[in-house]
């Protein structure tokens, strides 16, 4: 299928993500990175839960984007038809937000966020 390519594409950039919300999670001190630099350093422990569950919608989304694309699970392929539109505008908005961000760091997700928003687009509009 052509949405195949797009859909492995926005996969591997949204585990990007995924490895870099788990890092928080563990300690890492990259919380100027995210969510406006509001926490730099160590995410405290109750950013730590955010992460994991950032982590858990992000790895959901990834299936609906597989799913649409007919990689996974086609017997949800109704369910994610619908559901892709969310992953669209949940990417397009996460351009917005890694732009406007107070963080000059946090801007370098804008451009995972843009490639996620392209090929979500394809995904669904295939």
């Amino acid at each position: 299928m052509l949405d195949t390519l797009p859909a492995i594409i926005f996969t591997l950039f949204t585990a990007i993500v995924v490895i870099f919300q788990g890092g928080l999670a563990l300690g890492m001190p990259w919380g100027a990175a995210s969510m406006g630099g509001k926490f730099p350093g160590k995410y405290p422990p109750r950013m730590r839960v955010v992460a994991v569950i950032n982590m858990l919608v992000l790895s959901l989304i990834a299936v609906v984007v597989l799913t649409r694309a007919g990689v996974i699970f086609p017997e949800h392929m109704p369910f994610a038809t619908t559901a892709i539109w969310f992953v669209v505008a949940f990417s397009a908005v996460g351009i917005v937000l890694n732009t406007i961000t107070p963080s000059k760091i946090e801007r370098i997700w804008a451009p995972v966020a843009a490639v996620q928003f392209i090929m979500s687009l394809i995904v669904a509009v295939s």
